[in-house]
């Protein structure tokens, strides 16, 4: 499972022009669920992403979590992380999970980061031709992958 973490000073996601999710201060997460991924993946990201220390304290250092900040999430389905463009112009998604497993995943993280962060968690709508904006607020944006634990 791989999640790409960005602070944001605001973000929303809107499909067919209606915004589904809105926030102020938090973070938007890009969420790629691999063909092979397990509970344990979804576990350990959504305690890591709670978890987080990059929100400025009041030395300006990257030393507080969402909580600490009382800002919100939104966690976006991104099957596109999985992309593979080892041969060709034209990326391969074969890695990245089919909607059976995708989807559960998707919603499992999305209840388990809930349960972890403590704080209101936003979802875009999985499959559906979504337009996120964002402010990311730095820039901070952080790569997370399950199968390279860091």
């Amino acid at each position: 499972m791989k999640a790409v973490v960005q602070r944001v000073s605001s973000a929303s996601v809107s499909v067919n022009g209606n915004v589904i999710a809105k926030i102020q201060a938090g973070m938007l997460i890009l969420l790629g669920v691999h063909f092979d991924d397990q509970v344990t993946d979804l576990e350990w990201l959504a305690g890591k992403v709670s978890r987080l220390r990059i929100f400025s304290d009041q030395h300006s250092l990257m030393n507080s979590t969402v909580q600490d900040v009382g800002g919100d999430i939104v966690v976006v389905s991104q099957f596109t992380l999985y992309a593979s463009t080892k041969k060709g112009n034209r990326p391969s998604y074969i890695s990245a999970a089919k909607p059976e497993l995708a989807i559960p995943m998707y919603e499992e993280f999305i209840e388990k980061l809930k349960v972890e962060s403590g704080v209101q968690v936003y979802k875009g709508e999985f499959g559906a031709d979504m337009q996120v904006s964002l402010v990311n607020d730095g820039p901070v944006t952080i790569v997370i992958d399950s199968k390279n634990k860091e």
